[in-house]
């Protein structure tokens, strides 16, 4: 009789340490999850301080600006491009920034505007060229776009309106002082760039 009983207390004893195993373990691994997640959501949570009052701010993905990031570069690289004062040194700065955010395409238009004496021109009559962009087509998906402009181009005789429309391509690059949004233009090229006024 003192051995069944001593036997039934070792098996409740033993039960009972197993479920209490079973059941802190299974605490631990909830609260391991549930600090992990908290820790996760609260990566993904700024909070920006106005004075001593805390502001809740969302933290954006890349992807989500890209489409805004790409357009900024598309027309800064145009205003780089064709914003030409009458000042040689101005030119080539403004060029080679400009040259920093496409490839060699960029490279072979500069090129043959030269050669048709573009620059000289615009050295020789004290122009000064302004472009103004219309409108961004970005299609996100194969990252081509077409950019239409308005190009203003003021001489001391006259005033010269032309449209401008070019197309080409983004790619991710490295992000550098030169290329801040860390993109880079592919492929571009000139469909259009017609007078349309005096």
């Amino acid at each position: 009789m003192l051995i069944q009983s001593l036997e039934q207390k070792t098996k409740l004893a033993l039960a009972t340490v197993i479920l209490t195993l079973t059941a802190c373990t299974a605490i631990c691994i909830f609260t391991v999850y549930q600090s992990s997640k908290l820790v996760s959501e609260e990566r993904s949570q700024i909070y920006i301080l106005d004075g001593d009052i805390p502001f809740l701010a969302e933290r954006s993905l890349q992807e989500a600006n890209f489409v805004m990031e790409a357009k900024a570069h598309i027309q800064l690289f145009h205003q780089y491009f064709f914003n030409l004062p009458p000042d040689d040194d101005y030119i080539k700065w403004t060029l080679g920034k400009a040259l920093y955010m496409a490839d060699g395409t960029a490279m072979k238009q500069k090129q043959a505007m030269e050669e048709n004496g573009f620059y000289s021109d615009i050295i020789s009559s004290s122009a000064v060229c302004t472009i103004k962009c219309d409108s961004i087509q970005f299609n996100e998906h194969d990252k081509k776009f077409k950019y239409f402009g308005t190009q203003l181009i003021k001489r001391r005789s006259r005033d010269l309106k032309r449209s401008i429309i070019t197309v080409g391509e983004i790619e991710n690059v490295p992000r550098t002082q030169n290329n801040p949004h860390g993109l880079l233009i592919t492929n571009w090229r000139t469909l259009e760039n017609k007078d349309l006024d005096y």
